[in-house]
């Protein structure tokens, strides 16, 4: 048995990186399971916020990390989206175990609400007759909101204009007014500005409708086969963490995320609560870097 599994775990404080800014949905999930960590593991699981650079320095920071449970991410597939189309410090393939998905979600397409186009193929249809004159808004350029449109302009092809922001707070706005044609939202964010009439859901992006939104169809099925995209959310450890720490992290976080009040925090979110193994979760995060570097190639994307 290696040493570090001989001790106890953890030994000291762990850090929760977090790639993005306080106060979003990746944040709410660590601070969750990291309040159920330091309450059962005996030792203060402390969120680290590292925004910047598209969530590449905070990933780097971890896959530098030294691999012994002490250092952790949180982080939306962002990470992986990132290293798909731009040079970066890290490989989110070989530089991280993966612990367990925490969550998942569809994407909302959202308009603003005097935009012509009420369906995806309305909006496909203005896109093919004035190429480049539709926008769309993203969260950072790399980011899931970019290549997820991206992937759809590719597969209808299509071409439209990119406006890239500093985060979905900035994009949000800026399709409100106008200034934007659409973007992707997060249910937990756009539901309430679809229900005043602020903004105008047009599809959802995963494979079924939403139990939220059950009149939206799925970009699927309104005339772009194939088209799936999720949002997820993983806990990540440094490449080569001992196993039997891996295992531990993902049965105490299975056990945060199932506890009644949360999974009924998360329904109401619009959110599924996944909590698989680590060899299945290492499966997707593989799959999902496969697929983005394939779309960058194929669409000729770069960093502007």
């Amino acid at each position: 048995m290696a040493a570090a599994d001989a001790q106890p775990y953890p030994s000291r404080p762990v850090r929760i990186v977090v790639p993005v800014s306080a106060g979003g949905g990746v944040d709410t999930l660590a601070r969750i399971v990291g309040e159920h960590f330091s309450m059962v593991l005996g030792q203060r699981f402390i969120v680290d916020n590292r925004p910047g650079a598209g969530t590449s320095i905070g990933a780097e920071i971890v896959a530098r990390a030294p691999a012994d449970g002490h250092t952790l991410m949180v982080s939306s597939s962002s990470f992986v989206t990132n290293a798909a189309i731009q040079s970066v410090r890290y490989d989110p393939v070989r530089d991280f175990q993966p612990v367990t998905m925490l969550t998942t979600n569809p994407y909302i397409i959202v308009t603003t609400p005097s935009f012509p186009a009420a369906s995806i193929k309305e909006l496909i249809a203005l896109a093919r007759a004035k190429a480049g004159f539709v926008t769309y808004a993203s969260s950072g350029t790399g980011g899931i909101f970019h290549l997820g449109s991206e992937l759809l302009c590719v597969l209808a092809g299509v071409k439209m204009t990119h406006v890239p922001f500093k985060g979905v707070a900035d994009g949000y706005p800026a399709v409100m007014s106008g200034q934007v044609n659409w973007i992707f939202g997060s249910p937990i964010s756009a539901l309430p500005q679809i229900k005043t009439g602020r903004l105008k859901g047009i599809a959802v992006t995963g494979a079924a409708r939403s139990k939220a939104l059950p009149d939206l169809p799925t970009v699927a099925e309104s005339g772009v086969p194939g088209y799936e995209v999720d949002a997820w959310f993983g806990l990540f450890a440094p490449a080569r963490a001992p196993g039997a720490i891996v295992e531990r992290l993902q049965t105490e976080a299975s056990r945060a995320l199932r506890a009644p009040e949360v999974e009924r925090r998360m329904q109401a979110e619009a959110t599924d609560v996944v909590v698989n193994v680590p060899q299945e979760f290492a499966r997707q995060v593989r799959a999902e870097y496969e697929k983005w570097h394939s779309l960058v190639a194929k669409a000729g994307l770069k960093i502007q």
